[in-house]
């Protein structure tokens, strides 16, 4: 392991610590990239396809300089990041409006592709823990249940919000309540902390999409009509000030090189 990526107590995680900016950025993340996506698609001509390729292209340079840094870098971890809310967003929609699968199969798919993933990861390194992201293999691990956990929130969102009938509005809210019965339970009843941060990642995409889309949707189609410009350019700002604060307050976290870890 390179020198830039070990202390004397140990190799630094690559991933950011668990803290209220965290998931002020990750819920900023998801919904930007609903309406990233959407502005890129439809306001801008390109279309789902060619969307789908540049991004993918711009999401796997963003990926490989992630990579390069060894250690968790501000804006290289929330840059990616941000980027995958957007691939996740268009995998979703591809599959939705150019191939015609139901909403239903897409979650279910990608429920199980996410699971599988966790199964994997967890037989080849005995932890799925955040805390301890310090070799590529785990790094990988991460970042593809990440994409994966964007694509089935989308799913699920949609198929709450539009295909249920429920709308935007009151799709976020049940989200947001499963999110604060998972926190209860962590806190109050001791859920395992590993759980209950990988069930809490996952519903904050579909919770950050109805956001997104209650704020930029027309208000003939339940939304506010701010439109995907004005609501991108809001987040996005949020975005860049979390990132600011997260770079200058910034302490590595030192992984502990243990196979066992159990808290998130």
């Amino acid at each position: 392991m390179s020198q830039r990526s070990m202390t004397p107590l140990g190799p630094l995680n690559r991933v950011p610590r668990v803290t209220p900016d965290f998931w002020l950025i990750k819920l900023m993340a998801v919904t930007m990239g609903e309406t990233a996506a959407d502005y890129l698609a439809i306001n801008m001509g390109l279309g789902l396809t060619a969307t789908s390729l540049i991004m993918t292209a711009v999401l796997i340079v963003a990926l490989v300089l992630q990579f390069a840094q060894k250690r968790y870098v501000p804006w290289a971890y929330w840059l990616a990041v941000v980027l995958i809310s957007v691939v996740g967003t268009l995998v979703t929609d591809n599959l939705v409006d150019n191939f015609g699968v139901p909403l239903e199969t897409n979650t279910i798919a990608f429920a199980v592709l996410l699971a599988l993933t966790f199964a994997v990861w967890y037989a080849m390194e005995k932890t799925l823990s955040i805390h301890c992201i310090y070799t590529t293999r785990r790094e990988a691990f991460y970042w593809v249940a990440i994409l994966l956990t964007f694509a089935l929130g989308t799913s699920a969102g949609d198929l709450v919000a539009e295909k249920f009938e429920f709308g935007y509005l009151i799709t976020a809210i049940l989200f947001a309540a499963v999110i604060g019965a998972i926190t209860a339970a962590y806190y109050l009843l001791k859920l395992n902390g590993i759980l209950a941060f990988w069930l809490a990642y996952i519903l904050t995409r579909p919770m950050g999409a109805s956001i997104g889309d209650l704020l930029s949707q027309p208000r003939e189609y339940g939304g506010l009509g701010f439109g995907t410009i004005v609501t991108s350019l809001i987040f996005l700002g949020i975005i860049i000030a979390t990132v600011v604060y997260m770079t200058s307050s910034y302490e590595p976290e030192i992984s502990v090189p243990r196979g066992n870890s159990t808290n998130a």
